[in-house]
């Protein structure tokens, strides 16, 4: 299914082939050969790798049906961006953020992440995922790599609400030996955002496999976790660098969270009381008033 996208853009410039000029299918061979060049070339590069100018290249990318070669090399870049080394995903980001930029691009790339995961998440399916952390006997929560911070937020909260969560991380045991147990009534949560691990991937196809319902939260529907999921939370995580963006996925959770506390508010209620007795007892915290004297 991650081909699909691939497929969608590189039938359509077959298509559109015959009647291409001459220049422009240069370009569009090009392409098809060499895609993964091609998505980290400006138009005025791409034109001089083809012996064509910089016109004929925008020229090209409005025949596609994009609005300017910067859509079209945004959708050459989204075809492999599982499968960008860090070198390239540095080469990328130079493209778009700078030192003098750097603080605005980030924040304003990240709230772009957030806009765009609003119109795109399923609110139906939310509160579905809601009921199924609730019907569930057990819940193993599990995200590697760059997830594995996302993993352990949604794991330490659930933990203050729950009493049947469990983090599915690398130890000293293998995840599968963390796993061993689940059955049709527990829940996975699988977190996974490009490049995605394959370990994260392995595992839904485990749970899949014994019956277990697969909850995904990752970048899109056409993800190797999505296809393994029985409901699947979509998070836009578009990189402005080498650092994965989680700004988008980060919000997710913690509506995640909310929503599952707002339904046990006694509860919540009655364990932060106590908390709050532990932490001073035990100085968890320092609290302001005692520095004054």
């Amino acid at each position: 299914m991650i081909d699909s996208s691939k497929q969608d853009l590189m039938r359509t410039i077959q298509v559109k082939f015959p009647r291409l000029s001459k220049g422009q299918k240069l370009i569009a061979e090009y392409i098809l050969k060499q895609y993964d060049k091609a998505a980290f070339m400006t138009a005025a590069k791409l034109g001089d790798s083809v012996g064509v100018s910089e016109s004929t290249v925008v020229r090209f990318a409005n025949e596609l049906g994009f609005s300017g070669y910067p859509k079209l090399q945004k959708a050459l870049q989204e075809l492999i961006k599982n499968k960008l080394t860090t070198v390239q995903r540095i080469e990328l980001s130079n493209n778009y953020i700078t030192m003098e930029n750097a603080l605005k691009g980030v924040l304003k790339s990240d709230m772009e992440n957030i806009r765009v995961t609003l119109e795109k998440i399923n609110p139906k399916i939310f509160d579905e995922v809601v009921n199924c952390i609730f019907n569930a006997k057990r819940i193993y929560i599990i995200g590697l790599r760059s997830s594995t911070a996302l993993a352990e937020f949604l794991g330490f909260y659930l933990n203050l609400i729950l009493d049947n969560v469990k983090v599915v991380a690398y130890g000293v045991s293998d995840i599968f030996e963390q796993m061993i147990n689940i059955s049709k009534d527990d829940l996975v949560i699988g977190i996974g955002f490009p490049r995605y691990a394959a370990r994260t991937i392995e595992a839904l196809n485990y749970a899949h496999g014994k019956g277990t319902k697969v909850v995904a939260i990752t970048d899109s529907l056409l993800s190797p976790l999505a296809t393994k999921s029985d409901y699947t939370l979509i998070a836009q995580s578009n990189m402005a660098s080498f650092v994965d963006s989680l700004v988008a996925p980060l919000s997710v959770i913690n509506a995640l969270i909310i929503a599952v506390g707002l339904r046990e508010k006694e509860k919540i209620s009655s364990i932060f009381t106590g908390l709050e007795d532990i932490w001073e007892e035990y100085k968890v915290y320092s609290f302001k008033n005692d520095t004054l004297f």
